[in-house]
């Protein structure tokens, strides 16, 4: 059986490079718009790095948002150090490169949130033999996008029906989406939408994610 952990993914933010406390705040912002899931990421970054970045990151978001969960990117072993030394990280979301799934779990344990970055049928297939200990999976690019070259065909909007009607844990949308982007996509049944440059250059960052959040229900109810 897939795991039934609740997850508020609607907006989903991924953090950028930049200095540490634009990120700090920006994460921040996040939580006080309503972003359920902060994902730390700023590469290239050494592990200590990453390290002092989550702790910093959870403490600001635990301040103003308890309820949202944060993970840490591809490195389980600084999810595993955080957790066990008692901060607000909730798990880690990895890639295909990274530790395979059931090995995540092994490390983290049952409690901790695990998504998988993914973006064709084939990976999506790949993912669903480990549903029982998989929480989520990214998937796209939906556009081509500079943060990160996946070296997948971006799957556009038409790409995602097929995708979610076969993936059995929920779908998040990422690559280049934008608030502008959340109805649409929510309407073909994605679960939520991760986001990277629109909330980190936004003006005001918590609004953004608010306008990403009513976006995303909107389409909803399409």
């Amino acid at each position: 059986m897939p795991r039934s952990t609740e997850l508020d993914l609607r907006c989903y933010f991924v953090t950028g490079s930049g200095e540490p406390q634009q990120i700090v705040d920006t994460a921040r912002a996040a939580a006080m718009g309503g972003a359920g899931m902060i994902q730390v990421r700023s590469k290239p970054i050494s592990a200590r790095g990453l390290y002092e970045l989550t702790a910093r990151v959870t403490a600001e978001v635990h301040a103003v948002a308890p309820e949202a969960k944060v993970l840490v990117d591809d490195r389980v072993d600084v999810a595993a150090a955080l957790i066990n030394e008692g901060h607000h990280v909730h798990g880690v979301h990895i890639g295909q490169d990274d530790l395979p799934v059931p090995s995540a779990r092994a490390l983290l344990g049952p409690d901790a949130v695990i998504g998988l970055t993914t973006g064709t049928l084939e990976l999506i297939e790949a993912a669903n033999q480990h549903a029982e200990v998989l929480d989520y999976v990214g998937c796209g690019p939906f556009r081509a996008t500079p943060t990160k070259d996946s070296g997948r065909t971006p799957l556009g909007l038409q790409g995602f029906a097929p995708i979610v009607a076969e993936c059995a844990v929920p779908v998040v949308a990422i690559g280049d989406v934008t608030k502008d982007d959340a109805a649409d996509l929510a309407a073909v049944g994605v679960d939520g939408l991760a986001i990277v440059r629109g909330i980190m250059h936004a003006q005001d960052p918590e609004e953004y994610v608010r306008s990403v959040i009513a976006g995303f229900e909107a389409g909803r109810v399409r």
